[in-house]
Parts: C-alpha cells; structure tokens; sequence
C-alpha cells in the first residue's frame, strides 16, 4: 500500500505540474489550482477503481452471467455514466457546488464559536487506531447511506430522479454509475455532509468512497455468482441486489416500495424488515409501457430530461402513484 500511495502521489504531482496547473494559469483560472489538484486526484483514483472493477467483474458477467443478451446496446449510455463518474467530472461538479455551502456554513459556526463534536471526540481511543476508526466510519456512512437510498424511493419527487437508475433492463457492473446529475448531486450533499459531522479524515474520506463504489460495482453485476447463506448476511452481492432492481417486487405488502436497501452490509435490511431473498434471479427495470422504460433505450441527455420533467411533475402536482420499485 505504501508502494501504490507514493506511486500515485508522485504521478498526481508529475500531472499537475506538467499539465494542469499551466493550462489553468494560461486560462487565467490560477483562483482553481486546488480544485485543479485535487482532480488530479480522483481522476487518478477513478482509473484505478475502473481497472479493477473491470478486471474483476467484466469475466464474472462474460463466464457466469445471471442473463444472456443478444447484444449489449444497452449498456453503453451506462458506460457514459461510468467515465462521467469516475473520471471525476461529475465529482468535481458536485464539489464546485456545494464547496461555498459548506465554506459558508463552517465560516457562520466558526464565527459563533460552534464547534461540533465530532466521533473522534467521542471515542479517542480511535485517534490512534485507523484501521479501526476506518471501520468504524465505514459502518457509520453505510447506514446513512441505507436512509438515503430507501428515501429515495419513498419521496415522490426523489423517486422521479432515482428511477432513472432503475430504468435498465440489461443490469451490470457499469450500471452502479447510472444517476441522474441531480440525484448525485443530492447523495453528495448528504455523505459530504455526514462525513464532515462526523470528522472523517480527508485521507479516509477517498478510501471510504473507493470500497463503498467497488462493492456497489459488483452488487450490480451481471452474474449469478453467490456469496453464500454466510457470505449474504455480511456483505451486498450480485444477487442480493439483483431484487432490489427486480421488475416485479414481492408479494409482500411491507415491501411495496422496495427492498434490500443496504449498500454494503445486509444487517439494515435485517433490522429495518425490507430484507428478501430468493433462489431464482428476476429480470430487473420497470414495466413495459412506462415512460420511463421507453427512455431506458434512450441516451444520456433523454433520460437527464425525463428526470427533470418527472420532478418537475412530483413537485407541482398532487396526483399520482406513489412510488415503487
């Protein structure tokens, strides 16, 4: 590890020395060098998470997958949504935004002299344990991150800009990047947000995202792969989520507008009761005839337009369903 940190230390400066920062001066953008350094770094990071996630799941999906399609046409505007993602320009639009909320926000408590108590302060023996701080920011940020899923398809609106994750039939690996700009906007906001509450250290701020983006890599995977009776209580795998993406949701009425929320550990499911499981793997995406199904084949700025028309709609009128998977 300490190999592969200074390796990318020394190639994220080497960029944006020879790279970056001159063509920010030549632009006259010099009042953006961190931000310039700072996406150096995730667009580094980015590769990296794309390289193992394809290197590992791509022969999962090609020897053992949980469909078989005629072709992958499908797939490819999620490909879009996965360079757009990794490649850190969505990240760093999102930081662009909401940078002066939370500058702001941290000048107004400084000024009144608030200073929140953060989780280091509550446990200091974590202060000299990171791998164990780590975990226990992990499972922190895993359970906001249940909420925040699970509300999204509670909330009308929400629903409206989240379905669009839902609408793909041919699920894989690349579908975990499949948000609409202002649903990720939103789960930003809320894990930025947390994890400044909580005082996560900026260092384990990226690897935190890493594990969280990689294991939702292979949660969406293709594949009929199974982690096991033991292997499905620890961690979310291909066909645990595969029912929260199913096409037709379980009998259950409890579960009517979704299940199997947890993004990295089963046990929210558990104890909030939207866990299911079953032997035989579901189609996943929306019914045929739906509006959204129909812009499931569509591209990238035909499902950001639906989104937007759809929210829109969930804001300013009454009627309506409300949502379900």
């Amino acid at each position: 590890m300490e190999f592969f940190t200074d390796l990318l230390v020394s190639t994220q400066g080497w960029l944006f020395d020879s790279l970056v920062q001159p063509l920010l001066f030549a632009l006259g953008l010099g009042g953006f060098v961190e931000m310039g350094f700072e996406g150096v770094e995730l667009v580094l990071l980015g590769l990296v998470e794309l390289a193992i996630a394809y290197t590992l799941m791509r022969p999962l999906e090609a020897w053992w997958p949980a469909e078989i399609w005629a072709h992958r046409r499908a797939v490819r505007v999620d490909v879009i949504y996965t360079l757009l993602n990794r490649l850190g320009i969505v990240p760093l639009a999102v930081f662009a935004l909401l940078a002066p909320l939370f500058l702001s926000v941290d000048g107004w408590l400084r000024f009144h002299d608030i200073i929140p108590r953060q989780l280091e302060d509550w446990l200091p023996g974590l202060e000299h344990h990171p791998l164990a701080s780590f975990l226990v920011y992990l499972v922190i940020l895993d359970f906001a991150e249940y909420w925040r899923h699970r509300l999204s398809h509670t909330f009308r609106w929400w629903w409206a800009l989240h379905g669009i994750h839902h609408s793909q039939r041919q699920m894989s690996f690349w579908t975990d990047s499949r948000n609409h700009l202002l649903d990720d906007l939103l789960a930003g906001l809320w894990f930025a947000s947390l994890s400044l509450l909580i005082g996560v250290p900026p260092g384990q701020f990226i690897g935190l995202l890493i594990v969280l983006r990689l294991v939702e890599n292979f949660s969406h995977a293709n594949t009929r792969l199974t982690l096991g009776p033991l292997g499905e209580l620890l961690l979310v795998g291909p066909r645990y989520h595969r029912w929260h993406h199913a096409l037709d949701l379980p009998a259950d009425p409890r579960l009517r507008r979704g299940c199997n929320f947890a993004i990295l550990f089963p046990v929210w499911d558990i104890v909030f009761g939207t866990r299911y499981l079953a032997p035989d793997l579901p189609p996943t995406g929306i019914h045929e005839g739906s509006e959204r199904e129909i812009t499931a084949r569509d591209g990238f700025w035909a499902q950001q337009k639906l989104g937007c028309v759809l929210l829109w709609q969930a804001l300013t009128t009454r009627a309506g369903k409300q949502p379900s998977a």
